[in-house]
């Protein structure tokens, strides 16, 4: 009996996906546990797999489609199965897009073309990925191609089609071509029409490659930047600068490693060692741990510590729920548990959410100092820098260099003012200094 295949909720905050690619298609075979297709939330990609044997017998998502949550994607059944009964209200059903796909080449007309573009709405005009790969790789213009697709989108069988009836070129014609990218001309000097190597030299030198290539931003990128904009727009951000004396967690650094040397499970590195200290002065300093909801202040009592990742689909910022109740050791293996299925794509969305106070760490990129953006309605975020000698006085009183690691804080100056912001920064300039593991 034919099984739907729905796209999954990921998050009870999470109403709608982005599809991202099929890695099946239409009319193969699949086993369970194989993987159909990935999609992505506004915070993370995921991959979906087959929840039974059968055939795909219809899709009814396309690259860059937002799907609602527990909403039909495909169908999975036996050859010849009715799929009727899935097929979701509003949406495209799958025999329609392969009325031209699979008619023959004579009855592929104009009308048959309209007729798909109505019964398949959307926004999906110019050129399909895989019709464009093929433009590229034939060295083919698609300006003047009429696409058969929905809404008169460009698929690869129009451009198969354009290439049947365009003029045969010589190799050496394509291969200058390639290398110039540009794209052969419609009709040749050789016989019948044949393009050759002094028809593709002789194209007009505009045409030659361009120095600069488009690339659609992904769902996740658009969110950061969103995010990014609204946050600098709408919120009255300062930055602090300081630095603390690094010798104590250095010297913690190179203790762990020799512990581990021995059977150390934790391997705790400066960013876990600074992530405690700033826990305890937020702990101290309860003023910034803070939400700024426009009209009022919200005050937690426990520290959720928010820290950005640099993940393969963009900026993600996990949170450690109640970080002021864990050991140095228990905020390290958190840190790199939601680090690691965030590098992966497969963090849960809710670990995303409900941060206090956010770390955000360019230290390892030799970065000295920087202006970290706010994550509202958060009203503070501390940078963490590099390590650098800086001069000072010693213990004994002479002249001399010592490790002092940059920190950067800000701040929203309408939910705090200076001072308050100030003497946090200096609680955990306090707090690095007298580390101790």
């Amino acid at each position: 009996m034919a099984e739907a295949v729905i796209m999954p909720r990921q998050g009870q905050s999470v109403e709608s996906c982005i599809f991202s690619e099929w890695f099946v298609k239409k009319g193969d075979k699949v086993s369970k546990g194989d993987l159909l297709f990935a999609y992505e939330t506004d915070k993370a990609a995921f991959e979906q797999e087959a929840p039974a044997d059968g055939i795909l017998l219809a899709t009814f998502a396309e690259e860059g489609d937002e799907i609602p949550v527990l909403n039909v994607v495909a169908v999975i059944g036996e050859e010849g199965e009715s799929i009727d009964a899935f097929i979701p209200s509003g949406e495209k059903a799958p025999a329609v897009e392969e009325i031209v796909k699979d008619a023959p080449a004579e009855e592929v007309n104009e009308e048959t073309a309209l007729a798909v573009s109505k019964v398949l709405p959307g926004d999906k005009t110019g050129i399909s990925p895989r019709a464009r790969n093929l433009a590229v790789a034939e060295r083919m213009a698609t300006d003047q191609i009429v696409g058969t697709g929905p809404e008169g989108r460009i698929i690869e069988r129009d451009i198969r089609s354009a290439l049947q009836s365009q003029p045969k070129a010589t190799p050496l014609a394509k291969a200058i071509a390639s290398h110039e990218k540009i794209s052969l001309p419609s009709k040749g000097s050789g016989e019948q029409g044949k393009i050759m190597a002094r028809d593709v030299k002789q194209m007009p030198s505009v045409t030659l490659s361009e120095d600069y290539t488009d690339k659609k931003i992904s769902n996740i990128r658009k969110i950061i930047s969103d995010n990014m904009y609204e946050s600098l727009a709408n919120t009255a951000q300062l930055t602090l600068h300081s630095s603390a004396d690094a010798r104590n967690i250095m010297a913690a650094r190179k203790a762990v490693k020799a512990k581990m040397a021995d059977g150390y499970a934790y391997n705790i590195t400066i960013n876990d060692m600074v992530s405690y200290a700033a826990v305890q002065a937020l702990m101290k300093n309860p003023e910034i741990n803070i939400h700024f909801m426009g009209d009022s202040i919200r005050s937690f009592s426990n520290v959720h510590l928010g820290f950005a990742v640099d993940a393969p689909r963009g900026l993600m910022v996990p949170t450690v729920q109640h970080a002021n109740h864990l050991t140095i050791e228990g905020i390290s293996a958190k840190m790199k548990e939601l680090a690691e299925a965030c590098q992966k794509g497969n963090i849960n969305p809710e670990a995303l959410q409900g941060a206090t106070f956010t770390l955000t760490n360019l230290g390892g990129f030799g970065i000295e100092m920087f202006t970290p953006v706010l994550n509202p309605p958060q009203a503070g975020i501390l940078g963490i820098n590099t390590i650098t000698q800086q001069p000072a006085i010693l213990d004994d009183g002479t002249f001399g260099f010592i490790p002092k690691i940059g920190l950067s804080l800000t701040f929203d100056h309408r939910a705090l003012d200076g001072a308050p912001a100030a003497r946090f920064l200096q609680s955990v300039v306090q707090e690095i200094k007298a580390f101790e593991l």
